[in-house]
């Protein structure tokens, strides 16, 4: 039986989830939305988190929001937008000092909370819009968050291959928006939006630090009632039918570039809900994940083929990719000998030695996330939107527990769908 992480509270729309550890020296509370990516409201709910933080009914614009922040010891509010899996979600986070180390502070909790339901709740707004100024500032700002991907040569052909690979399923929607959207976004559709959200949406807030359990419980229940109750399988995206190839696709892109982006896209078939979901994290280390892999190892360090040379995994989708920085004239023996990794791990070409540094290396990568309050809160999440229970202590286990067989059966599944190459002109040869 392992430890209990979270006590979670479901009811009055939100589900709440309670982490006390007396080892954070701050208070984080975390709320998290919830909805199904659509093509329709990706780019509305990409700017809608830097709208809401830009001031509330009470504290309007960024100074007056700072001050308080400010008055709060320091605290610190920050959002973003993610997916995972088919899920697009909006996170709003709030840090704060611990009162229990600031003397005659006894109300900085009641006032964080209602800082953060503020600005959930009551966004500054006029005539059933946000400010015009606040939305064209963010719209700005939100472009050339776009624009600053096609210069970041990792992130744009990982794009491009998820792009490729996913052509018709809602993982491949930019989760940063499009800007083709940007001009028919106004302060009233994206209020509009934001009405909709809060109404439809499953909320999730965690609370973690060292705190009361009891009094956080209820001081959350009051601020952050929703006009309903609801099933929380109500917001869960349903999955894509698995894609069916003849082969894997190839996509080649050039640039003016010195140093190519050679990324495969594979479909692992193993999600965070499945039995060998522990399997997969120990074959994606053996295959990709640290120094010691076979990627790093045999395609960089004995074949000099690779500047850098990895893997990961996306646990809801069910997606794993490999990730390589090649010379342009490379293209063809690189490719080869990463394809020749995956052969390898299917044929369990590897030790008992090196699958338990590997363990020990997930683990302590596991643990050392948990340390931190924000990496703990999102390691518990993934249960929420895998709608599964297995807690970042039964993962810890589950590794422990994987064998050899295990690790061969999770890369048998793995079936390669899409190379994507972004190289100079005259680089593609695979000669």
């Amino acid at each position: 039986m392992t430890e209990k992480l979270e006590t979670v509270i479901p009811g009055n729309g939100v589900h709440i989830h309670l982490v006390p550890g007396k080892k954070f020296k701050t208070v984080s509370i975390t709320a998290k939305f919830r909805a199904p990516l659509s093509r329709d409201t990706i780019t509305k709910r990409a700017l809608l988190p830097y709208v809401l933080q830009q001031g509330t009914l009470t504290y309007p614009d960024r100074s007056a929001m700072q001050a308080k922040l400010d008055e709060l010891y320091g605290a610190v509010l920050s959002v973003d937008s993610s997916k995972k899996g088919n899920n697009h979600i909006i996170t709003i986070r709030l840090e704060t000092a611990n009162q229990k180390f600031i003397s005659d502070e006894a109300s900085i909790m009641d006032e964080a909370v209602n800082l953060l339901k503020e600005v959930i709740f009551h966004p500054i707004s006029e005539n059933e819009a946000f400010l015009p100024s606040v939305v064209d500032r963010e719209k700005s700002t939100l472009q050339q968050k776009m624009n600053s991907i096609v210069d970041d040569k990792m992130r744009y052909a990982n794009m491009r291959l998820i792009d490729k690979m996913c052509s018709n399923e809602r993982y491949g929607l930019h989760v940063q928006g499009y800007e083709d959207d940007l001009k028919s976004i106004t302060a009233e559709n994206l209020y509009a939006y934001y009405q909709s959200v809060l109404k439809t949406d499953q909320l999730d807030i965690y609370v973690s630090g060292d705190f009361e359990s009891g009094v956080m419980e209820e001081k959350i229940k009051s601020e952050f009632e929703r006009d309903r109750d609801w099933d929380s399988k109500e917001a869960m995206a349903e999955p894509d039918s698995e894609k069916q190839s003849g082969g894997p696709n190839e996509m080649i892109e050039t640039q003016e570039i010195q140093q190519a982006k050679l990324h495969f896209g594979y479909r692992t078939h193993i999600t965070y809900a499945d039995s060998d979901y522990a399997a997969l994290h120990v074959f994606n280390g053996l295959f990709g994940g640290f120094p010691s892999s076979k990627l790093f190892i045999n395609v960089r360090e004995k074949n000099s083929l690779a500047y850098y040379a990895a893997s990961k995994f996306e646990s809801h989708k069910g997606l794993l990719f490999v990730f390589s920085g090649i010379a342009p004239e490379d293209y063809g023996q690189a490719r080869e000998i990463i394809e020749k990794q995956l052969e390898a791990m299917k044929n369990g070409d590897f030790t008992e030695e090196e699958m338990t540094n590997t363990k020990a290396l997930i683990i302590n990568q596991l643990l050392e996330t948990m340390d931190d309050s924000r990496g703990l809160i999102e390691l518990l999440y993934q249960q929420v939107v895998a709608d599964t229970e297995l807690s970042p202590l039964d993962l810890v286990e589950g590794i422990k527990n994987v064998s050899k067989e295990d690790v061969v059966n999770a890369a048998n599944k793995c079936d390669l769908d899409t190379i994507y190459l972004l190289t100079s002109k005259g680089g593609a040869s695979s000669e």
